[in-house]
């Protein structure tokens, strides 16, 4: 059977299902909204606890990784995703969510061969991409002078 692109495009829409935007747009960004009013209720919790404010940012960095990487390994992490959509990749929870994920799923492959080479699958070329893209960007601010 030979299949023309406009015979494998009609049946490709055919078998998809379609997206429904109506739905997905305002729960992801319920879902983010909560993420962030959580986040932003953090740093006041730490700032009424007399912290800096660089402190009391670091520590709901550190809380918001630590409930992501949590709730992932519970998998909540994932019925929330689910639901929010795309809501749930809030930064700094997504990346946590995209760094205990696959850890967790190749955990039996052992130690070394599972956990550690497959951990940052996801997260590997963000972390790779985000460092180059600081290195260039820094490197022009200082050619320009901005340094």
């Amino acid at each position: 059977m030979s299949l023309t692109p406009k015979d494998y495009d009609r049946m490709t829409k055919e078998a998809s299902p379609g997206t429904k935007s109506w739905r997905n747009i305002p729960l992801a960004f319920l879902i983010g909204g909560l993420i962030c009013t959580l986040g932003q209720g953090l740093t006041q919790w730490y700032l009424s606890m007399g912290m800096a404010k660089d402190e009391a940012a670091a520590w709901t960095s550190v809380t918001l990784v630590g409930l992501s990487a949590l709730l992932t390994g519970l998998r909540v992490y994932d019925n929330i995703a689910k639901f929010g959509g795309a809501g749930t990749l809030v930064p700094i929870t997504g990346f946590a969510n995209a760094v205990v994920s696959p850890a967790i799923e190749f955990k039996s492959e052992g130690l070394v061969l599972g956990l550690g080479a497959k951990m940052f699958i996801i997260a590997g070329p963000v972390i790779v991409y985000g460092i180059t893209a600081a290195a260039v960007y820094g490197l022009i601010l200082f050619v320009m002078g901005g340094y």
